[in-house]
C-alpha cells in the first residue's frame, strides 16, 4: 500500500433529534484506509449499534466523507444484509471498540 492508495476518511455515527429534526453527532471518528467509505460507514455503524443497543424509538445512520468530498450514508436498515461483511481494510480502519461487531471471524 502506498500514501497513492490510501484515502483519509472522517465518519461520524448520528442519532435523529425528531422534535428538532436534526441529526446529532453521537459519535466521530478518523482513518487513512484504502477501503471504501461506503464500507466504513456502514462498519462504523455496525459496531456502534452492538456497543450501544438503541431504543426501539432512536433513528441511526453513519455518514462517511473522504477529503476529496466523497462520501456515503449507512442506515440501520441497510445493515440487515447478511451478504456483507467487514474486510481486513475496514476492520484495520475501526477503532477497537467498534471492532468486535463488525469482525467475521474475531481473536481471543
Amino acid at each position: 500500500m502506498t500514501c497513492e492508495d490510501t484515502t483519509r476518511i472522517t465518519w461520524e455515527v448520528q442519532l435523529y433529534e425528531p422534535v428538532s429534526r436534526v441529526w446529532m453527532c453521537e459519535a466521530y471518528g478518523r482513518a487513512t484506509t484504502t477501503a471504501a467509505p461506503a464500507d466504513i460507514a456502514r462498519a462504523v455503524l455496525a459496531g456502534y449499534l452492538a456497543a450501544h443497543p438503541p431504543r426501539t424509538t432512536d433513528t441511526f445512520r453513519a455518514v462517511a466523507r473522504t477529503d476529496v468530498g466523497q462520501h456515503a450514508i449507512a442506515a440501520a436498515d441497510q445493515l440487515d444484509n447478511d451478504s456483507w461483511t467487514a474486510q481486513a481494510d475496514v476492520l484495520q480502519a475501526l477503532p477497537h471498540y467498534l471492532r468486535p461487531a463488525t469482525d467475521p471471524a474475531p481473536t481471543v
